[in-house]
């Protein structure tokens, strides 16, 4: 398995992006989003401006993306995480192979400060996420202004 990176330096093409979107589009099931706000996680991991930037890491093997992960850095320190996951998945016929653990290895290598991220409580997973360090000291609430 192929890990690839992509970040304001090391930008993916257009057409990569097209393809990550797509996949995580298919691959988050219900834990997903719509596209154009996938598409927004990932301008804003490739963004050069001071205050966005990110990673996006895809797995590969045999040239099919099998694995991402979206990363946005949160220009925050302390009270608030400096990056946050937004979207990690697994093609859906390839859980269970390690593939997640791999690429949350990865990109929590190439994280400078800590990261934070949001579960459902049903998510699957979660238990990776326990599993390699994170912890609930929140219990997140939202208001969503209609």
């Amino acid at each position: 398995m192929e890990i690839n990176v992509f970040t304001p330096a090391q930008p993916a093409s257009s057409g990569k992006i097209d393809q990550i979107v797509s996949f995580l589009f298919k691959h988050l099931e219900e834990y997903g989003d719509k596209r154009e706000d996938i598409l927004k996680a990932l301008e804003y991991a490739l963004n050069t401006d001071a205050s966005h930037g990110g990673l996006i890491l895809t797995a590969e093997k045999k040239g099919d993306t099998v694995g991402a992960v979206v990363i946005n850095h949160t220009g925050m320190e302390g009270y608030i995480p400096e990056n946050i996951l937004v979207y990690i998945a697994v093609h859906g016929g390839r859980r269970g192979e390690g593939i997640g653990k791999k690429l949350m290895q990865k990109a929590i290598s190439l994280c400078e400060g800590d990261i934070a991220l949001h579960v459902e409580p049903d998510n699957p997973a979660r238990h990776l996420y326990q599993k390699l360090g994170f912890s609930n000291k929140y219990l997140e609430m939202r208001l969503v202004k209609e």
